[in-house]
């Protein structure tokens, strides 16, 4: 039985998206659950849109996301190069095969005469394919008028009756008729390769068994496979994956939300998140669970279980499986993902000394459940920070004209003024105190002291709010936090000057 190798082989003109790294993940996950080998194949003949940049981020955004390869450009391999755009005398080997045997021409058609052909046929309601006008030049006309310079691309000698087919691994028997593929582009005027041309000599070349790709490459695989007859190559099995759709059903795209890697990366989901999250688009494990591991997804894909069926990319469940995923890490290894967010946000220093860590420990811990993604978390320790009295909720301000509220908050900033290191135990006796005193109970009692000491009418729990700012006032931060007692005195002076 041969051994399973698979391909992902991305054009470095754009950033990774959804669909792609969906396809990525889909090849990783045949390779390893059958044993076979993952080749990372850099499609950069599209010279003017190709970048340096592109295809390094393309690298960064497969490894954070959790893939690795056992051959590509950065690790080598038997098979390479791995880059196109380094295969170029490759291709003029096989293209001067095809031509030698009359299995390929050459065609001098301008663009301008071309793109009439196409729109008239469209006006005659016929498929814009090429007629092969070329096809009856003689050979040594053809290498003549090359010689003499003239630009001519490299054309597949095709069949104009019959039908062509394949058995595709997600959608059965999938049949072409040869009438409407006419003659496909091999070469361009320019010597550089076509996709459908490049892409079979590099799939057979590196033996790849198994191309599974986006269906929207479902109308180039009778080109291909032509390509494949007229060279004498077998041809691999072929698996076309459903589009992914935006909740809308149209596909996705920017409107939709993030859809590149590098953009979840920097919304704080987590790498582990978005992979489990991306096996469940269009396929299901045997269990119907949702949250997996990487290597228990490995062990359980099948390909053969793939729907064909169009998948829904969905926020608020790829946001839940996040929260889930989160669960399962350290309070350190928390802390150390919130904190670019934070630092960004202006609440954590450069540097942080071992303090500054355990209070971002304890913070995280306190709020992440409050969140669906560490990019969320600075709105909510911003509520740490922020206390003015002054743009207290008029309703809020009323609650504090009751009977019970002046005496308590009297009373508790008395108490508060006398106790060092303040926590969240010597509040609870303080409370129990003040209802003993002032005879207030229930939300009486607690509404203004909750009041006080967050200039909110409601908010994160006293007994982990307090910890949080009485462990921050302690520390150097890029904006001071305030104590429990800074509070105390400067809501007391507010009220005062307000008459309430």
């Amino acid at each position: 039985m041969e051994k399973v190798r698979v391909r992902f082989a991305p054009s470095p003109t754009g950033f990774l998206h959804v669909g792609n790294a969906r396809t990525a993940l889909f090849n990783w996950l045949f390779a390893r659950q059958k044993g076979g080998v993952f080749v990372l194949r850099i499609e950069d003949t599209d010279i003017e849109r190709s970048a340096e940049k592109y295809e390094k981020r393309l690298i960064e955004d497969l490894r954070w996301l959790g893939l690795d390869w056992d051959e590509g450009p950065d690790v080598g391999g038997k098979l390479g190069p791995y880059k196109q755009s380094l295969r170029i005398e490759t291709y003029k080997k096989y293209t001067q095969k095809l031509l030698e045997t009359g299995k390929a021409y050459y065609c001098f058609c301008s663009p301008e005469e071309l793109e009439n052909e196409r729109k008239e046929a469209l006006e005659s309601g016929e498929m814009p394919i090429y007629k092969g006008k070329c096809r009856s030049i003689p050979w040594d006309e053809a290498l003549q008028r090359i010689e003499a310079g003239e630009q001519a691309t490299v054309r597949l000698l095709t069949p104009d009756k019959g039908n062509i087919s394949f058995h595709d691994i997600v959608r059965g028997t999938l049949t072409f008729d040869l009438k409407l593929i006419g003659d496909p582009i091999l070469v361009r005027s320019s010597g550089l390769p076509a996709y459908n041309f490049a892409v079979v000599i590099d799939d057979s070349l590196m033996q790849i068994t198994h191309v599974i790709r986006g269906e929207d490459h479902i109308s180039n695989t009778p080109r291909q496979l032509l390509t494949y007859q007229a060279l004498s190559l077998s041809p691999p099995r072929f698996a076309h994956l459903s589009m992914v759709m935006g909740k809308d059903n149209t596909r996705l795209s920017k409107r939709h939300g993030a859809i590149g890697v590098d953009q979840f990366e920097k919304d704080g989901i987590l790498s582990s998140a978005l992979f489990n999250y991306l096996a469940l688009l269009g396929w299901a494990p045997p269990e119907g669970k949702d949250i997996w591991a990487k290597k228990e997804l490995a062990e359980l894909f099948n390909l053969e279980k793939v729907s064909r069926s169009s998948s829904i990319f969905d926020y608020d469940k790829l946001h839940w499986i996040n929260r889930q995923h989160i669960k399962n890490l350290s309070s350190r290894q928390k802390a150390q993902l919130a904190y670019p967010h934070l630092r960004e946000a202006a609440f954590l220093p450069e540097k942080m000394s071992d303090a500054h860590w355990r209070w971002l420990e304890m913070v995280v811990e306190g709020l992440i459940e409050r969140v669906d993604r560490f990019s969320d978390l600075p709105t909510q320790v911003a509520l740490l920070f922020d206390f003015y009295p002054s743009e207290m909720k008029d309703e809020i301000r009323e609650e504090l004209k009751t009977d019970c509220a002046p005496r308590i908050i009297k009373l508790f900033s008395e108490k508060i003024s006398h106790v060092e290191n303040f926590d969240y135990d010597k509040f609870a006796m303080m409370t129990q105190e003040i209802k003993k005193e002032t005879g207030c109970k229930g939300k009486g009692l607690y509404h203004p002291l909750r009041v006080v000491l967050t200039a909110r009418g409601s908010g994160l729990d006293l007994d982990k709010f307090i910890p949080m700012v009485e462990e921050g006032a302690k520390l150097k931060l890029p904006k001071p936090l305030k104590s429990c007692s800074q509070r105390v005195a400067e809501i007391l002076g507010f009220l005062s000057e307000s008459d309430l």
